[in-house]
């Protein structure tokens, strides 16, 4: 009888860790709406930015050491999606944001998946 429930919570625990992992990796399979108060920011590098991003985008670097800080700047009572190249930066953000009592923050993912998911067009300086 312990090795069932030992066996149960294990499973549970794999179902659970293997939820999130697909949550981080691919977290938005549905239409974002993004409407003229929405704040897009784009967590990846400013090289990486300058290559291509969503239009209207604005480039909060995670990896840059400030990202607290310059978050820190913005209304956290204003309404983000949140995006990076592959979804496990923005996923980051998001949890750094979400910490820091911002309410409504959206994790679009991937650019290509945001793009998708936004309707955005994809855009170079």
């Amino acid at each position: 009888m312990r090795i069932r429930h030992s066996l149960t919570a294990l499973l549970a625990l794999a179902l659970v860790a293997g939820g999130l992992v697909s949550c981080t990796a691919s977290p938005q399979a549905t239409a974002i709406e993004v409407t003229e108060q929405t704040i897009v920011v784009d967590v990846r590098t400013a090289e990486e930015y300058s290559a291509g991003h969503l239009d209207g985008a604005v480039n909060v670097n995670l990896q840059s050491g400030r990202f607290e800080s310059e978050i820190a700047e913005y209304d956290p009572e204003a309404e983000y999606v949140v995006y990076c190249r592959t979804g496990s930066r923005s996923a980051q953000a998001v949890a750094t944001m979400e910490a820091a009592g911002f309410d409504d923050v959206t994790n679009a993912g991937g650019i290509d998946s945001a793009a998708s998911a936004t309707g955005l067009p994809i855009v170079t300086d």
